[in-house]
């Protein structure tokens, strides 16, 4: 009994052996992922380094952000990303999960991921917004990755010269495998008022910013600490955080991470596994948001964003009709969240309004107040257009009419052609071949209380009077009113 029990306690050999490889085998593993992950600085960097791309391209990305609004660019770069054929096999079974980078100038653009394939098709639209024209575009596919960093299946920069738009070309990737097809539009853009340009509504993923002047500032200045927006996103210092949410962003499974709404932008950060992931929505892409389902029992919030916003930070889902969408789950409380959104981009668009009325007023005043001939560029959207009117009545008509004199009274021609009892009406659309016409009987407009009958009166007691006060006995001498008689 006891050595049953010691042989029950106390492991053997074998189970000891087990565990040290075990143990050796975690140890090899945690330092492997360490130090790919986290050895030489990564861990400080945003998702960029995840997919492939240098610091350079980073801190291009974090200049636009503290700039102003690119609103003032000269060309519309529209950029088709329609499929990609023989990519290179990244994954185990010989497949990849390709998305492309798209990056034009300063601005870039994250495709749709496609799992499981060498030969994805897309289908989506990119636009870019540039001041002239020579620029390089540059295209750039990756293979997703859960957990590693993804790796680069090739690239292409094709250049731009000219407006205009190419056919759908296939262009050859710098790897030993694969080609991208895509389509390109070059458009110049009309100036629509002095302080920049109007792409169709686009104003690019920046969006408008309003700022106070240098002279109108106060005398003292705060300096408040710089919250998550500014260490993890490096955004304005004047935007702040006006709600976070505890979410997981839906990718191959749920990145739990924490999402932040701004008056700007919607901002999502994960750091799962080391894997940090940033996500920076501008209000100004956002084309619809729907309350969803994830796994059908965990309540979620989808951000679907117009044609040619692309994806930022993060591979957005694809959907059939070209549009990209995020997907969140995993909320405490998702229909808080779900409004709290809804209001972030209603104000958005309110403040776009406010502001572009305030554009529109300033230019009137300067207008109107401009002197000695001096001349202000007002907005071709604001003055009215004051080109010449087309007659609502030929003369010629209205000549017709007023020389006519029909061989009757008054009384005659109002029970005779206006009346309830007339036939005058249909005999006309009858001579005419007038179909599905339907008269009915006078009665008085409810919106006018009776005003069209009675100014038909009237008009009828004024034709009276003057019948009678120009004839004798109130009649018409049908003998020398008649056509037939002037004519001979």
């Amino acid at each position: 009994m006891e050595t049953m029990s010691l042989d029950f306690l106390v492991p053997s050999l074998w189970e000891i052996k087990v565990t040290v490889a075990a143990s050796i085998y975690v140890i090899f593993a945690y330092w492997l992922f360490t130090y790919r992950c986290c050895g030489d600085g990564y861990s400080d960097r945003s998702l960029a380094e995840n997919s492939g791309e240098s610091g350079d391209a980073i801190e291009e990305k974090i200049g636009m952000l503290k700039g102003d609004a690119q609103n003032n660019s000269a060309y519309l770069i529209k950029v088709e990303l329609l499929a990609a054929k023989n990519l290179i096999g990244a994954n185990l079974n010989g497949t990849s999960d390709p998305y492309a980078i798209i990056t034009c100038g300063t601005e870039k653009r994250f495709s749709s991921m496609v799992p499981g394939s060498r030969n994805p098709m897309w289908g989506e639209e990119f636009n870019f917004s540039v001041d002239e024209l020579p620029v390089q575009i540059n295209v750039t596919i990756y293979d997703w990755d859960i957990i590693w960093k993804s790796a680069v299946l090739g690239s292409v920069t094709v250049p731009v010269e000219s407006e205009g738009q190419t056919d759908a070309l296939w262009y050859t990737l710098n790897s030993p495998s694969g080609q991208v097809c895509l389509q390109i539009k070059t458009l110049r853009l009309p100036i629509t008022s002095p302080s920049g340009r109007v792409v169709n509504g686009y104003t690019g993923a920046n969006g408008p910013r309003r700022r106070i002047p240098s002279d109108k500032e106060g005398p003292t200045v705060v300096h408040q600490k710089p919250g998550p927006l500014q260490t993890i996103f490096d955004l304005l210092p004047d935007e702040l955080a006006e709600n976070s949410y505890s979410c997981a962003l839906e990718r191959s499974f749920l990145y739990h991470g924490r999402m932040y709404v701004s008056a700007w932008h919607i901002c999502f950060h994960s750091n799962v596994f080391s894997k940090q992931m940033k996500v920076l929505i501008p209000v100004g892409d956002i084309d619809e948001i729907r309350r969803t389902q994830h796994a059908f029992i965990n309540p979620a919030v989808t951000i679907i964003l117009r044609m040619g916003a692309g994806g930022h930070g993060v591979p957005p889902l694809g959907s059939p009709d070209g549009r990209v969408r995020y997907k969140f789950a995993s909320f405490w409380n998702r229909n808080h969240a779900f409004r709290a959104l809804q209001r972030a981009r209603k104000n958005y668009h309110a403040m776009l309004e406010a502001e572009k009325k305030e554009k529109a007023e300033s230019a009137l005043r300067a207008h109107s107040s401009s002197i000695r001939g001096s001349q202000t560029m007002i907005p071709e959207d604001i003055i009215p257009n004051t080109g010449k009117l087309q007659a609502f009545i030929k003369d010629e008509a209205l000549n017709s009419i007023f020389n006519d004199a029909f061989p009757c009274t008054a009384d005659n021609f109002f029970n005779l052609l206006l009346s309830d009892n007339s036939n005058f009406t249909n005999e006309y659309r009858s001579a005419r071949k007038d179909t599905n016409l339907v008269i009915g009987q006078w009665h008085p407009a409810d919106e006018y209380d009776g005003q069209y009958k009675k100014e038909v009166e009237n008009m009828l007691e004024i034709a009276r009077s003057y019948i009678k006060s120009n004839t004798s006995a109130g009649e018409t001498d049908i003998a020398a009113s008649s056509p037939s008689q002037e004519s001979s």
